[in-house]
């Protein structure tokens, strides 16, 4: 289906197979229009944009086989933020999705604290007609001061497929993240999170949270911190941060969960500045791979390190050596 700007009109038909007879119209119609979640056919059902033989329906009604249902796709806007001319760093795009790399510092959505200067502000800048997708097309969110790589729909199509392969856990999200002491090998953290009892805006892991996976591995280890790559099975809000922290070894810089700072013994002055001076958490996304929701073939994106992390593993790597020299 072509893109639809705001208020646009486009009636769609299908024939109902003979064999769903019997069965309810709403689970007929979610299967010939894949493209579309069962909540949006559910509200074309009762505004009677969704027909049976040109007659309305209602959604549990049965459907005898054969007939002919047409649905008037309307789209209206879904996004209120205005756009702004905000510059975006595009990895990839087409008429279906547009993946980016967010720098630190930039805010996913409007809040109320933040109501204009958003990756939603710049992105209905570039593109107005993603005010008809919900979020403006953002399927999943990165934390303010966590930089790299994400996808956004363009379509209602494209926003369905991706919704439904981060619920399937379909798609790949792999990160780099320094994290505080020498860890000896990677693992998997498998732990519940849910809101904090008492602090509303950090995470927890929680007996009564929801499911939560991360897999991480050693990338590169130094005297008191490691480098991971961390790859999420779930996308819970602040996961890979909450999870680290649970093991005791929480992201450098995180303002939330990283606890007091730890120098190492003997530090040199450039790593004791470095991770003093370092005030957001050092965790990237580098790579995503996902289904082309249109061609059906797999795309990676990638985003390469940002300059203040790559200048955090070059001090940590000249310590290491520093005291390797030392103890010679």
């Amino acid at each position: 289906m072509p893109p639809l700007s705001d208020g646009a009109a486009q009636t769609l038909t299908a024939r109902v197979p003979d064999t769903a007879a019997g069965r309810r119209f709403d689970a007929v119609i979610a299967e010939l229009f894949p493209d579309f979640s069962r909540s949006r056919l559910s509200t074309w059902i009762k505004s009677g944009d969704a027909l049976l033989d040109g007659q309305t329906v209602r959604g549990r009604d049965p459907v005898r086989g054969g007939e002919t249902v047409s649905l008037t796709v309307v789209l209206d806007t879904q996004t209120q933020a205005e756009a702004e001319d905000i510059a975006l760093d595009v990895v990839y795009e087409d008429d279906q999705v547009i993946v980016i790399d967010k720098p630190a510092g930039l805010v996913v959505h409007p809040g109320a604290g933040n109501p204009t200067g958003t990756l939603v502000n710049a992105l209905l800048h570039r593109d107005p007609s993603l005010v008809t997708l919900p979020r403006a097309g953002i399927v999943h969110r990165l934390d303010k001061d966590t930089s790299g790589v994400m996808v956004v729909a363009r379509t209602l199509p494209a926003h369905t497929a991706l919704v439904a392969q981060l619920s399937a856990r379909g798609v790949h999200r792999q990160y780099l993240a320094v994290v505080v002491g020498a860890l000896v090998s990677g693992g998997t953290a498998h732990a519940a999170i849910d809101r904090h009892p008492r602090d509303r805006i950090r995470m927890a892991v929680r007996d009564d949270g929801r499911d939560a996976v991360t897999h991480y591995r050693l990338s590169e280890r130094f005297r008191a911190h490691t480098a991971l790559e961390c790859r999420l099975e779930t996308g819970r809000t602040h996961q890979i941060r909450v999870h680290m922290a649970h093991l005791k070894h929480p992201i450098v810089g995180d303002p939330l969960y990283g606890g007091a700072l730890k120098l190492p013994r003997g530090a040199t002055p450039d790593l004791i500045e470095a991770l003093r001076g370092f005030r957001r958490q050092a965790l990237h996304a580098q790579t995503l791979e996902f289904i082309h929701p249109a061609s059906g073939e797999a795309l990676r994106c990638t985003a390469p390190v940002p300059a203040d992390m790559q200048r955090l593993l070059q001090v940590l790597r000249e310590d290491a050596r520093a005291a390797q020299a030392a103890a010679r």
